[in-house]
């Protein structure tokens, strides 16, 4: 937990190459005692896949890469809360603990929708609830959300 800062500016730069590489701005850091495992960045358009996520694309790449399909000695660091989808990617992994900079709610003033505090809902209602920590470097996230999505929709 000391180290949360550290990863999350990871997560956080992430989120600013996936911009750079025209995607949306969302990272993602997988972290096993004390190390960084494994990164990804948003990239929805550039592999032209909705579902290639930051989060959901770390796991699916990190779980077919290594084999290791249960994640619950891992953390996931990622730069906004992670959707309904992303979550249900994490519950199915066992992810041990998710630690996240922006909220769903943060997200979607933003975007001008309605938050649905994605994480909270799924967990609960699901048999696998990793620990959660929100708001690491919410602040640093939060003014790369705005700056894309003031100019982008979202995808």
């Amino acid at each position: 937990m000391e180290n949360d800062a550290l990863f999350m500016k990871e997560a956080v730069r992430l989120s600013e190459l996936a911009v750079a590489h025209g995607n949306e701005p969302f990272g993602a850091v997988l972290v096993k005692d004390g190390e960084v495992v494994y990164s990804n960045e948003n990239q929805i358009y550039t592999c032209t896949d909705p579902t290639f996520h930051a989060e959901a694309g770390l796991l699916r790449r990190f779980c077919g890469e290594t084999g290791v399909t249960d994640l619950r000695s891992y953390t996931l660091y990622s730069s906004c809360e992670p959707c309904f989808m992303c979550c249900g990617a994490m519950v199915w992994t066992k992810l041990g603990r998710l630690v996240y900079g922006a909220s769903d709610i943060d997200l979607c003033k933003i975007l001008g929708e309605t938050g649905a505090e994605c994480c909270r809902l799924v967990f609960e209602n699901s048999g696998w609830k990793p620990e959660v920590t929100s708001g690491i470097l919410r602040e640093e996230s939060l003014k790369i959300l705005t700056a894309y999505f003031s100019k982008n929709g979202k995808g």
